[in-house]
């Protein structure tokens, strides 16, 4: 359902303020919150804004996989090199690669979320909303439908 003609758009966040939102885990749009249900399940739309946060082209999802896959080769690499740099010449390899796993496997799991609304806040920074992407607003979180 679209907001109604006469009700204007918001005001465009700037690039920073957009980020901010998003690491924050609101709505890069308005700052509304709560916008997840359980850890890894978004609402359909913000209870504030009314901004559908999945926004109705297929495979969306896949630039915040892609966000994560990049985060997280990012904190690997940079903790293996600055162990390695900090315990040379004699660095422990059986911890570096017993942590790398430990690392790899929960990372992505923790930065889930975030990667879900830093890609949402690099859409919309992109590609600004238009009359067509929010809902009415102020819609319960619960009311959502959970899979």
């Amino acid at each position: 359902m679209s907001q109604p003609s006469s009700s204007p758009l918001p005001p465009r966040p700037s690039a920073l303020r957009l980020l901010g939102r998003a690491v924050r885990l609101r709505c890069p749009g308005c700052g509304g919150r709560p916008i997840f249900l359980r850890w890894a399940r978004m609402c359909d739309n913000c209870p504030g804004c009314g901004l559908q946060l999945e926004r109705g082209e297929r495979g969306y999802w896949l630039g915040a996989y892609f966000f994560n896959l990049v985060a997280m080769e990012t904190v690997f690499v940079l903790g293996f090199v600055g162990v390695l740099a900090a315990t040379w010449p004699t660095p422990p390899w059986a911890l570096l690669q017993a942590a790398s796993v430990v690392l790899m496997v929960l990372a992505p799991i923790a930065f889930f979320p975030f990667s879900k609304t830093l890609f949402l806040a690099f859409d919309l920074w992109c590609r600004p909303p238009d009359v067509e992407d929010y809902a009415e607003p102020h819609e319960p979180a619960r009311a959502s439908r959970r899979t």
